[in-house]
C-alpha cells in the first residue's frame, strides 16, 4: 500500500477536423504525473470512434505510427491512468467505449466512488455484464441504463450523478457533444479552455492546457455539467450546490504539478506556504534546506524563506524514471529510490539538514533518502513533511485503502523519527491545512478521518478481482460449484 496518483482526464472538441489525436496526446503527455500505469485515445471521426490504449507511459504507448492510425477528427477524448480501484491490465485501461441502440460513448474518469461495490452488485442483479475492474465501467453502464429514457447524453449523465457518491471528474464523448462533469462535491479537479482558432479543451489541470496552446477559461463548479457542441458551450447546474464543495487537499500538496492552478489557488503558492508554516511550527536550528524532487521542492523553498536558512540543492533526480510511488512491490520500491535520486555532497556534507517531502506512508522511502543524505555526509538530518500524518484510509482516488501499513497509526512521531534515522521530525499542523487553499474548506479525511461520504463496507482496490479463497466460504462454496 502506497499513496499513487489518480488519474488524468483529457477531451478536445473542434470547430473543424483535423490531428486531434495528436493533440491529445500533447495533453496526456502534461498529465503524465498523475497516472503511469496505462493511457489511451479515442477519437471521433464523424461519429466513429477510433482508439489505441495500452499499458505503459504516454511516449510508450503513443508512437508515431500509433498517432498516424488515429484518423483525422473533431473531437477526442484521453487518459492517463492509475487504478485505485482493479488490476493494471488492458480491459481496465480507458477512455472506456460503449456501442449502443441510442449511440457510442466514450468516458474517461478521474477518482474513486465511495459506493461502486453497492452500483455493480444491483447492476449485476438486474443482468449486467462488467468487461473490466474499474468502477469507471460502472459509470458508463448507469449513463447507458439512463440513455433510454432520457432525450439527450447529458439528461442521461445528469440522472445517473444523482447514483453516483464520491470522486468523479468525467470527460465524455458522444458522436456530437464533448460533455464534462464534476462531482457536487469537487474532490478533483477539471477545468477547461479555448484556443485561438476556436477548439475547447476540458483536462484534470490547466498544466495541460497551456501544453497544447489553449487559454485557460476557467474551472469547473463542484456538480456542473458543461456540454460542447456546434452550438457552442451550455452549462448545466442542477448539481451544484447539492453538497458542501470539499476539494482534495492531497492536490495541491502532492499530486498536481506546482504550475497548475485549481480553483482558483496556485499549487506552488500552496506548496510555499506549507513550508512557511512547518518552519514557524516546527523550526529547528540547521545550515541548508533541501528537499526532495519534485513536490518537496517548493514547500523547502518556503520553509527557507520563512527561517532565513539558506535553500540548497540536496538531491537531484533522475529525470528519467517514473515516481517511486508507482512500483508494484517494496523491493522494487527500493532498488528505484537508489536509482531514481542521488545526493550533492557538495551541500549536506558537515552540515546540519532541514529535509523537506511531501508526505510519509510506511516511512520506508523516507528512511532510504536519509540514508542517502547521510552516507554523503550530512551531520544532522531534521525531516519536516508538509502534510499532516497519515491516520486513515482514503475512499476517493489515492491509494491508501487500510490504516494497516500507515507507519502514524502505529509509532509516535519520535519512533519515526528514529525508524527513518532523521534527527528530528515535524508534520504540518492539520489545523492549518485550510491555509494552504486561502482558508477554504478541503477534504482531510485521509489525515482527520473525518469523512464527507458514508464509508464503504468494502475499500480494498482488488474488491471485484477476489480469489475464490478470499471471498466467503459460502460464495466460493457456490461458485466452485458452478452456481452464479
Amino acid at each position: 500500500m502506497s499513496i499513487h496518483e489518480e488519474c488524468g482526464v483529457f477531451g478536445v472538441i473542434s470547430p473543424r477536423p483535423g490531428d486531434v489525436g495528436r493533440l491529445t496526446y500533447y495533453g496526456l503527455y502534461a498529465l503524465q504525473h498523475r497516472g503511469q500505469e496505462s493511457c489511451g485515445i479515442v477519437v471521433n471521426d464523424d461519429g466513429v470512434f477510433a482508439s489505441h490504449k495500452d499499458l505503459g507511459l504516454v511516449g510508450e504507448v503513443f508512437s508515431n505510427q500509433a498517432l498516424a492510425r488515429l484518423p483525422q477528427g473533431a473531437m477526442a477524448v484521453g487518459h492517463t491512468r492509475y487504478g485505485t480501484t482493479g488490476a493494471s491490465n488492458r480491459s481496465n485501461c480507458q477512455p472506456i467505449e460503449v456501442n449502443h441502440q441510442k449511440g457510442r460513448m466514450a468516458l474517461a474518469h478521474n477518482g474513486n466512488l465511495s459506493n461502486a461495490a453497492q452500483l455493480r452488485e444491483a447492476l449485476e442483479l438486474s443482468g449486467a455484464i462488467f468487461h473490466s475492474t474499474s468502477d469507471t465501467e460502472i459509470i458508463a453502464y448507469i449513463v447507458t441504463k439512463e440513455r433510454l429514457s432520457s432525450p439527450s447524453i447529458e439528461d442521461a449523465l445528469s440522472a445517473a450523478m444523482w447514483k453516483l457518491e464520491g470522486a468523479y471528474s468525467l470527460v465524455l464523448m458522444s458522436p456530437q457533444k464533448l460533455i464534462c462533469a464534476r462531482d457536487p462535491r469537487g474532490f478533483r479537479p477539471l477545468c477547461y479552455g479555448k484556443t485561438a482558432e476556436g477548439t475547447y479543451v476540458a483536462a484534470s489541470e490547466s498544466c495541460a492546457l497551456a501544453a497544447v496552446g489553449a487559454e485557460f477559461v476557467r474551472d469547473l463548479e463542484p456538480g456542473e455539467i458543461l456540454v460542447f457542441s456546434r452550438d457552442g458551450v451550455a452549462s448545466r447546474r442542477e448539481h451544484c450546490g447539492r453538497a458542501q464543495p470539499t476539494p482534495c487537499i492531497f492536490e495541491y500538496i502532492y499530486f498536481a504539478r506546482p504550475d497548475s492552478v485549481i480553483d482558483g489557488v496556485s499549487v506552488h503558492a500552496a506548496r510555499l506556504r506549507a513550508g512557511e508554516i512547518l518552519a514557524r511550527t516546527c523550526p529547528v536550528q540547521a545550515d541548508v534546506v533541501v528537499g526532495v524532487p519534485d513536490s518537496g521542492l517548493d514547500a523547502a523553498l518556503g520553509y527557507s524563506r520563512a527561517s532565513g536558512i539558506p535553500y540548497g540543492i540536496g538531491l537531484v533526480k533522475n529525470k528519467y524514471i517514473g515516481r517511486t510511488f508507482i512500483a508494484p512491490g517494496q523491493d522494487h520500491r527500493l532498488d528505484q529510490v537508489k536509482i531514481k535520486l542521488s545526493a550533492v555532497r557538495e551541500s549536506v556534507a558537515g552540515r546540519r539538514v532541514v529535509l523537506v517531502d511531501d508526505s510519509i506512508v510506511r516511512g520506508t522511502t523516507s528512511g532510504r533518502i536519509v540514508s542517502l543524505l547521510r552516507e554523503a555526509g550530512a551531520r544532522e538530518i531534521h525531516l519536516r513533511v508538509s502534510s499532516p500524518a497519515f491516520l486513515s484510509p482514503c475512499y476517493y482516488g489515492t491509494d491508501i485503502d487500510s490504516q494497516e501499513n500507515l507507519i502514524a497509526c502505529r509509532h509516535s512521531v519520535e519512533e519515526i523519527a528514529q525508524i527513518v534515522g532523521a534527527n528530528s521530525l515535524g508534520y504540518l499542523p492539520v489545523e492549518r491545512l485550510g491555509a494552504l487553499i486561502g482558508g477554504g474548506r478541503c477534504c482531510d479525511a485521509c489525515f482527520t478521518g473525518r469523512y464527507p461520504t458514508p464509508i464503504p463496507t468494502d475499500t480494498r482496490k482488488d474488491r471485484f478481482e477476489r480469489k475464490l479463497s478470499d471471498q466467503p466460504a459460502g460464495l466460493a462454496d457456490a461458485k466452485m460449484m458452478g452456481s452464479p
